[in-house]
């Protein structure tokens, strides 16, 4: 396996690549570029301008997280050829690149959610949490009136007001579409791109649902293994991949995140892997936390041993923190606490090596 960090290019992170250097283990960064519009292709200039900014730093880019998909594509309308044909330009200057692997989401409007992004802890840190009463109280309805008034009596954490008016109307439009009709969606998406994943030599690897809970009464895509095995079988290909996020599937305590990387990897379907933890503090609601398992509700030991025992070879990172050591930044996206993460997560890896052989 590769250890790797995620890392925002252009000034948008607080944690610099000299940093990311110096974590014992980490080889590489995954990246994105969010100042492109969705929907537009990636320039060669643009993605080799980013890639030799982590080469000169003594690091990999090989993981892309994420290529976001245009919500035309999600919705089905006649625009999608555009938006998908512009999707495959982009798939080949990353491979020209050498991107082996795309992470990418297909939840509709939103690709996740948190109802408080500083909880603080009893330790003194703090971390992004889940409330299932907050995030109840949200209805559909009640998403879209506030939306589209102005009224300003709703507050999403980690969501900029100015994008609610195209939220409303997105989140009012999947108000009548089906479970069925969006998994539709998701394989003419998935088919038109898979034979040039295949082309280019990249694996995709889709990212579950984030919590794995109903929202807004939209469609939901992989939440639990029965979905997860439903959108692997639109199409059958090595390259229909899954991005393995522990702490998004783990947030529901009913999924056994142990058995699905068991499951999944053992397929070769998982290309890359999440590996964070969170606290069920009550019915629907958890909070994350340190990655040591005794310090959340997931068995760390156990997910990293399926995935060892399962064969795996793919891309890791640590995924959420807290924010710890007066440390200020992007909610979960702070220097230490991953920093911990990965350290811990490579003291599993060699250890289950160890036993193993």
């Amino acid at each position: 396996m590769k250890m790797i960090f995620r890392w925002f290019p252009h000034g948008d992170d607080t944690v610099t690549l000299e940093q990311i250097r110096q974590i014992p283990g980490v080889s590489g960064v995954a990246v994105m570029l969010p100042h492109i519009p969705v929907g537009e292709v990636w320039s060669p200039e643009e993605i080799n301008a980013v890639k030799t900014e982590v080469n000169n730093a003594g690091l990999e880019m090989e993981v892309i997280e994420s290529v976001n998909i245009h919500e035309d594509i999600k919705q089905g309308l006649a625009t999608r050829d555009m938006y998908i044909q512009n999707y495959i330009e982009t798939m080949k200057n990353l491979s020209d690149a050498g991107i082996k692997c795309i992470c990418y989401n297909f939840m509709p409007v939103m690709d996740w959610y948190r109802s408080e992004l500083y909880m603080p802890l009893a330790d003194g840190s703090n971390a992004m949490a889940y409330n299932a009463k907050i995030a109840r109280e949200l209805t559909a309805d009640k998403m879209i009136k506030s939306m589209m008034d102005g009224s300003n009596n709703l507050s999403l954490p980690g969501w900029e007001p100015e994008r609610f008016p195209k939220m409303a109307k997105d989140i009012e439009f999947y108000q009548g579409v089906s479970q069925d009709e969006y998994f539709k969606n998701i394989k003419y998406f998935l088919d038109a791109i898979i034979p040039y994943a295949e082309e280019y030599d990249i694996d995709f690897g889709v990212h579950p649902d984030d919590p794995p809970y109903p929202m807004f009464n939209l469609p939901r895509v992989v939440n639990n293994a029965e979905a997860i095995r439903r959108y692997l079988a639109l199409n059958p290909s090595k390259r229909n991949g899954l991005t393995l996020c522990t702490g998004s599937l783990g947030a529901n305590p009913n999924n056994d995140v142990p058995a699905m990387a068991k499951e999944f990897a053992a397929l070769g379907k998982v290309p890359f892997v999440h590996l964070r933890n969170v606290l069920h503090t009550g019915e629907g609601e958890f909070h994350e936390s340190a990655h040591l398992s005794s310090d959340g509700s997931l068995d760390m030991f156990k997910i990293v041993e399926a995935l060892y025992k399962s064969g795996f070879d793919g891309y890791i990172r640590p995924d959420h923190g807290r924010m710890i050591w007066g440390e200020t930044g992007r909610p979960g996206y702070g220097l230490y606490d991953r920093a911990l993460g990965a350290c811990y997560i490579n003291g599993l890896w060699e250890a289950v090596k160890k036993l193993n052989t």
